[in-house]
């Protein structure tokens, strides 16, 4: 299909009493086809009403254009009609009146009875025969609400504008309109754009969503295909496997939103102090065990004591809120699976190479790979019984849980499968789910099991959900955990204090590693601003105190390892360049040709010996060896090699990886 309605890089501006403007859109992009019906949801103020006015052409662009069969909207019209939310009736007129008054209005070429014609037509369509005669303050307002409908479809607009239609309704009437409104639609072939808040309706009429960003400078945040079948149903819809995940992805955007805009509210000018170029951070993390370094950094002054005065720990529900708030900028700073920085450098995030950065290691250890009890009970305690299992069931769905792509969880899974003779894509179907979910999905038996830190492998286990197959001590003993990442261009920008936030951590790590600590760090944790569960699943233990026992497998966790010699929290480029193969292996990211520049880029050695020198520690390192739990050996000088000799994986590619040069700026 053609474009039928185009909105083209437009921008509105607003003048302010008393000087000043207010950017409300910014290069909105936007093309409808003939017959699409299109929902715009976002948060107030984003725009959306803007938008549709714009295409209404009750206002104007101040940038760009918007227009209709390839003709430039420059005014309203009777090929474009609206439907507020208020109705828009004239009371001393019946309903009848009311719909004839578009009629002869606009179709004054028709003769008389084809016009009345017309108008009882509409009537019928919307159901309003009994009620024809009546003015409208004899009228409910879901009947109100159809007859504005009906004068708008009346007139045979080629463009049907709602601005939330129904919002005013209560849920019976709302849904009975919009499955009249869905039936109108498809049978007449209408258009429509249509304002709304509500993310049901969305799913349910719409043929694509645009969400809009919050503003000032509100932009196309993303746009979903809705790929559920017409005609709909109301009470089929819901049964449909995409209105779920379209519903969450909606719902997941507006929360972002919300969050951002408080984030952007509690922002100031940027602050320097103590010869830092920034004091007042915002830092992300995820409600895990290993955000430990972080609370205790903020808890017991660490921030402060390195002149970091005004830090806010942002608490993300998913790691993908981590990438979204590095990738948006909200974020200064972020706990990151130790996979992240090299999977947003490389172009993991929507094929856009984003360089970040890390200067430490903050937790080694940590995941773990749980299975659904069931598996226990039917005699599976090893990687070889879980494929002879896979194979007898081949006709079943066979999922696992992973937080996300990038992570070590995702990259542990995929090497203990492939490594027991499983493909990670094909004998079984891997999903990211947010840590917090995984027990939840686990007992109600959407999942067969997950990679994940801890707290949720011990909290499966000793609510007896789920049974710990293997923890990381017997996949790959010692692996990074959780790193620090900034934006490569935020390092360049702010040295002295990514120095000074490396330090805090840094000694946070120290802090946290001292066993006359853990009891004080596990009610810390504990707290509803950090991960929100009770103590007695958050364990801060020895890391070498023993490995998974099978013969008792429901009390097994995986163990955090938060300092040690220097090369436990120096970033290793031997690490990296093995989670790149890694990434490259199951295709997440092409597997770069310049690889030695870009593991030098992500890898900031040298903040980390600045940061420990400062602090006394010892810097000295020596490079160890990958050992995993399948005796592969791993040569970081030739990886190429290394990922050719690999059994299972998918056809990777191997590419320059082209990313800009920072440049440092003066705060």
């Amino acid at each position: 299909m053609s474009v039928f309605v185009a909105v083209d890089q437009i921008d509105k501006v607003f003048n302010l009493t008393g000087g000043g403007q207010y950017i409300a859109l910014k290069g909105i992009d936007l093309q409808i086809k003939k017959g699409e019906f299109v929902s715009l949801i976002g948060h107030s103020g984003c725009g959306k009403s803007t938008l549709l006015n714009m295409i209404a052409g009750l206002d104007l662009p101040t940038e760009g254009l918007v227009t209709l069969e390839g003709k430039r909207i420059t005014k309203p019209g009777p090929d474009r009609m609206v439907v507020f939310q208020n109705y828009s009736l004239l009371p001393w007129r019946t309903v009848r009146e009311n719909i004839a008054l578009a009629v002869d209005s606009v179709m004054t070429h028709l003769p008389a009875g084809e016009r009345r014609a017309i108008v009882e037509k509409h009537i019928d369509m919307v159901g309003l025969r009994p009620h024809a005669d009546k003015p409208p303050g004899m009228l409910s307002g879901g009947q109100k609400q159809r007859v504005a409908i009906a004068r708008a479809l009346a007139i045979r607009p080629k463009l049907l504008l709602l601005d939330e239609p129904f919002g005013a309704l209560d849920a019976l009437t709302r849904g009975n309109l919009q499955e009249q409104l869905m039936q109108i639609c498809e049978e007449n072939e209408v258009t429509a754009v249509m304002v709304t808040h509500d993310v049901d309706e969305a799913v349910l009429l719409s043929d694509r969503i645009v969400m809009l960003t919050n503003g000032p400078e509100s932009k196309i945040g993303g746009i979903l295909e809705v790929d559920i079948p017409r005609p709909r149903k109301r009470m089929e819809v819901v049964e449909h496997p995409s209105y779920y995940s379209l519903r969450s992805e909606m719902i997941y955007f507006l929360n972002q939103q919300k969050r951002i805009k408080k984030i952007r509210a509690r922002k100031t000018t940027i602050v320097s102090k103590h010869g830092l170029e920034k004091v007042n951070l915002e830092i992300g993390f995820v409600p895990l065990t290993a955000c430990a370094p972080l609370a205790i950094a903020k808890e017991k002054g660490f921030f402060v004591k390195h002149g970091l005065d005004d830090v806010n720990l942002v608490r993300e529900t998913s790691w993908r809120g981590i990438v979204d708030g590095i990738s948006d900028r909200y974020l200064d700073a972020a706990q990151m699976p130790s996979g992240m920085p090299m999977w947003l450098t490389l172009g993991g995030n929507g094929d856009r190479p984003l360089p970040v950065v890390t200067s430490l290691t903050m937790t080694r250890n940590g995941n773990a790979i749980t299975l659904a009890k069931r598996f226990y009970d039917q005699g599976i305690q090893t990687v070889a019984e879980f494929k002879q299992y896979l194979k007898s069931t081949r006709t079943e769905p066979h999922i696992m849980g992973v937080v996300h792509p990038s992570s070590m969880h995702s990259i542990l899974l995929r090497y203990w499968l492939a490594a027991g003779g499983v493909d990670p894509d094909v004998d079984v179907d891997i999903k990211t789910i947010p840590p917090a979910q995984m027990v939840a999905d686990l007992q109600a038996g959407s999942i067969d099991g997950y990679c994940v830190g801890e707290p949720w492998n011990f909290r499966a286990a000793s609510e007896g959900i789920g049974f710990t197959i293997a923890t990381d001590l017997e996949v790959w003993l010692g692996h990074p955990g959780k790193v620090l990442g900034v934006r490569e261009d935020w390092a360049a920008a702010y040295p002295n204090t990514y120095i000074a936030l490396t330090k805090a951590l840094l000694e946070a790590c120290y802090y946290c590693s001292r066993p006359e600590n853990a009891e004080e760090i596990r009610q810390i944790l504990a707290r509803r601003e950090y991960v929100s569960t009770d103590m007695e699943y958050i364990q801060i233990d020895d890391p070498n105190n023993g490995t998974c026992d099978l013969d008792h497998p429901m009390r097994e966790y995986a163990h955090h390892q938060f300092y040690g010699e220097s090369a436990i929290n120096r970033p290793s480029r031997t690490e990296q360049i093995w989670i790149m193969t890694q990434l490259a292996r199951w295709g997440e990211v092409p597997f770069p040709r310049n690889w030695v520049e870009i593991v030098e880029r992500v890898c900031r050695v040298g903040v980390f010996s600045t940061a420990a020198r400062e602090l006394g520690m010892d810097i000295s390192y020596t490079r160890q060896p990958i050992k995993l739990f399948d005796g592969t050996s791993f040569n970081a000088d030739d990886p190429i090699a290394y990922l050719n000799s690999l059994k299972i994986k998918r056809d990777f590619s191997v590419a320059e990886v082209i990313l800009d040069t920072p440049v440092r700026r003066v705060a």
